[in-house]
């Protein structure tokens, strides 16, 4: 049959071909964006990097004696989850509660309360810090870390900031 002759009709093997590749694309987009998705959304997914850590009741805290108080964060970066340790102490006098991290501010080495000489003591390089994390000798190049307090129903609570 001459080309001017044929039908505009399409044939069974052209209709079949359409309708595989259409049903085969669609197939691919639904299994396809959900896995592209799952691989790209770690890096586009923010992650917060500061809240308010409770650190209990009030009361449990004495007057006028720095008590260590230990807690762990878990990060999660993408796939990757890591822990950090941290530490604080929390000394509550009548004009309201301080909270200092424990570590020093020289080289980061975890400082200990002497109740003996009523300072902090860094086991690294002799440093020590008066009651009020102020340098009394050693190296640190400024006084002790305080975090931001605040207290709700009772309960005292820390704002960390990682990074």
């Amino acid at each position: 049959m001459p080309a001017k002759y044929r039908s505009p009709v399409m044939d069974r093997r052209s209709f079949v071909k359409i309708v595989t590749s259409a049903l085969g694309s669609l197939m691919a987009a639904v299994v396809g964006l959900p896995v592209i998705q799952y691989f790209i959304s770690p890096a586009l997914g923010k992650e917060t990097a500061e809240s308010w850590i409770p650190l209990g009741p009030l009361e449990n805290y004495p007057f006028d004696t720095p008590t260590l108080f230990n807690f762990t964060m878990t990060k999660v970066n993408g796939w990757e989850r890591s822990s950090h340790s941290y530490g604080a102490f929390i000394l509550r006098q009548e004009a309201g509660v301080i909270v200092f991290s424990d570590v020093c501010t020289h080289l980061s080495c975890r400082v200990n309360w002497d109740p003996e000489t009523q300072e902090y003591h860094c086991p690294c390089h002799a440093a020590a810090f008066d009651i009020l994390g102020d340098v009394v000798t050693g190296p640190p190049p400024r006084p002790m870390d305080r975090f931001e307090t605040k207290i709700e129903d009772g309960q005292l609570f820390i704002y960390l900031r990682e990074g």
